[in-house]
């Protein structure tokens, strides 16, 4: 099968300290992602001063902020985004991020992205998208929080401004942090796939790394997942992340899995065609049997090594005459 394209979400987890940013580009490379991805905003021209945070970002910062104060401790310069695209060369991993804002596209435009995000929160936001749809690059469309309807009226503005449809890739997302288990609903990617016959992938936010997986066995061509240096870290997203030790096992085992689907036609493997003698059975002679016998149920029995005459040809020895001795657990060989 094609690899999955792994995402590493860093998001906002480098809590504005550009230090801690490259120390999650090592640590997303050292795990073997393919991409490691950063979040992109201005402050002040994605959030509003009366927006309020998620129930989850009340639980994991102070109180005492609104939105905008919180993130705006989290906006990424133009020079650390150009630290942190030389840092990923570095170390052999690709730059993504994601744009909340007008401007924020315009900036990873000069940086040669090639690969646009658009985050479900602006599935709806028309300026964004045709502005993000007239650059014709490749994107990656999150869905959480979205009916079909809003997502095919995403994907008419995108192609109806400038990107050809064969760019897009389609994830399946719910964006509760942490999302319950009984919210994931792997299957939608099933019903994304039918309706608009794209890629799918998946981004998640659950806990652990059980779903990812699963989502990967269900046919998912990218999985993004936020990670952190450490989940007791101060910040909105940092609880619901991985660290680095499950970011490690949760590519592993997607790796693994890769490798355990195959390509679907049921044959024999390689490694097992040794085992058809060890594990099958022939005809065998159940008691002494002498030249001119008939072959009988009371003489004739199936019993391993397989490498005689196949115990599917059980029926066909019956009555048969044998051109020969046998003593008792020999081959029949006629």
């Amino acid at each position: 099968m094609q690899k999955t394209i792994i995402i590493a979400e860093a998001g906002v987890n480098h809590n504005g300290d550009i230090n801690i940013a490259k120390k999650l580009i090592e640590v997303a490379s050292e795990a073997g992602a393919d991409y490691v991805k950063f979040q992109s905003f201005i402050a002040g021209d994605c959030v509003s001063k009366n927006a309020k945070k998620a129930e989850y970002q009340l639980q994991t910062t102070d109180e005492n902020q609104n939105q905008l104060d919180m993130i705006k401790k989290l906006e990424l310069s133009k020079q650390d985004h150009e630290i942190l695209i030389k840092h990923c060369k570095k170390c052999n991993i690709k730059f993504l991020s994601t744009a909340f804002d007008l401007e924020s596209i315009d900036l990873l435009v000069e940086l040669g992205v090639e690969i646009f995000k658009i985050p479900s929160g602006e599935i709806t936001n028309l300026p964004y998208l045709k502005k993000i749809a007239s650059l014709n690059k490749n994107i990656i469309l999150s869905t959480g929080m979205a009916t079909l309807g809003e997502i095919e009226k995403t994907l008419e503005i995108l192609i109806q401004n400038g990107t050809q449809r064969d760019k897009i890739i389609i994830l399946h997302c719910n964006t509760e942090y942490p999302t319950p288990f009984e919210d994931v609903n792997l299957k939608a990617m099933l019903t994304l796939k039918n309706a608009f016959h794209l890629p799918i992938g998946y981004s998640d936010h659950t806990l652990g790394i059980t779903i990812p997986i699963a989502a990967v066995a269900m046919g998912a061509c990218v999985i993004e997942k936020h990670f952190t240096l450490d989940k007791t870290m101060q910040g909105p997203d940092h609880q619901a992340s991985l660290e680095p030790d499950e970011l490690k096992a949760m590519i592993r085992s997607i790796r693994e899995l890769e490798q355990a689907l195959g390509d679907g036609i049921k044959k024999p493997s390689q490694s097992e065609s040794k085992n058809k003698i060890i594990a099958r059975k022939s005809l065998v002679a159940k008691k002494v049997i002498k030249k001119g016998e008939y072959f009988s149920e009371e003489n004739l029995t199936t019993k391993r090594p397989g490498n005689g005459i196949c115990a599917m040809k059980y029926d066909k020895y019956l009555g048969k005459i044998a051109s020969r001795d046998y003593v008792e657990d020999e081959l029949i060989d006629e």
